[in-house]
């Protein structure tokens, strides 16, 4: 149902690649480069998006050439830049600052689209819940709804647990399951990947994952580099006292471009009783 995979360096080396086993939908690289350094992606099948966390760094995909991608010094100061790469589409990555940390997410999709840059301005931005309920968090959407006409079942954002501590994907949903009523679509399926930073470094949080409301399931112990592979189940995640959490997050659908979370029934009244929930749920449609 889901796989932790602990921290560690993957030489650049795909962590979850195509056709995974527990993941088959969905594709995650963690790159590092230094000044001057090339990387070449290229995933047949895979739609994807080059994600600088730092530094910066001029992509080519095929004869359109994207310049100085990436501002960020700092993860958790600015906002992100990015380049989409079609499916099958080769890019080389050329390292233009001291270094490069650079996340790729890809996600199975059939045809073939052009590339485009996202840069600062276009990032979608979301913040909602508060101190009190412990639900605090900032989202910037890369690929997402406002650039839904580009993209194919892809989405990828960043995701920011304010403050010292605090709960994320609550109230515990999933979408692994298409269901459709007389009300409309009241799910759609998509697997998704996440990797897991703090700040400070040192810190820590946990991960759950369970099948059913009524169930339990895995509770994973996830550092900065942690990485999470979830094809069904509820996923709620919580950063320890003292430490923001960070994940970015690669979502892959199914059949749907538009993303609809079911909420687990025992939880779903604090949709009501956290502040901006609503808005940040109407950002996944």
């Amino acid at each position: 149902m889901s796989r932790h995979i602990p921290p560690a360096d993957n030489h650049n080396i795909a962590i979850v690649d195509r056709d995974d086993a527990t993941t088959p939908l969905c594709y995650f690289n963690h790159v590092r480069l230094r000044r001057g350094e090339r990387f070449v992606h290229c995933v047949p099948g895979y739609e994807s998006l080059l994600m600088p966390t730092t530094g910066s760094c001029d992509v080519r995909v095929g004869s359109a050439h994207f310049e100085a991608i990436g501002k960020r010094q700092h993860l958790w100061d600015g906002d992100p830049e990015a380049v989409y790469v079609p499916v099958g589409a080769e890019a080389e990555v050329l390292c233009t600052s001291e270094q490069l940390d650079l996340l790729i997410g890809g996600g199975r999709f059939e045809e073939v689209l052009e590339p485009f840059a996202v840069r600062q301005g276009d990032v979608d931005k979301i913040q909602y819940g508060s101190d009190d309920t412990k639900t605090h968090r900032k989202i910037k959407h890369i690929l997402g709804q406002k650039n839904a006409d580009r993209r194919g079942r892809l989405l990828v954002s960043e995701l920011f647990t304010v403050g010292a501590g605090g709960w994320s994907g609550f109230p515990p949903h999933k979408h692994d399951t298409e269901r459709v009523s007389e009300q409309g679509t009241q799910e759609t399926e998509y697997q998704e990947v996440y990797q897991f930073r703090f700040n400070p470094d040192h810190g820590f949080g946990a991960q759950f994952v369970y099948a059913h409301e009524d169930d339990h399931g895995p509770v994973y112990h996830v550092r900065s580099g942690s990485v999470v592979a979830i094809d069904k189940g509820y996923h709620p995640s919580v950063a320890a006292p003292g430490y923001e959490m960070y994940y970015f997050t690669v979502i892959v659908g199914a059949r749907s471009k538009s993303l609809v979370q079911h909420f687990d029934p025992h939880h779903a009244y604090q949709i009501e009783t956290i502040p901006g929930i609503k808005n940040m749920i109407a950002k996944f449609k």
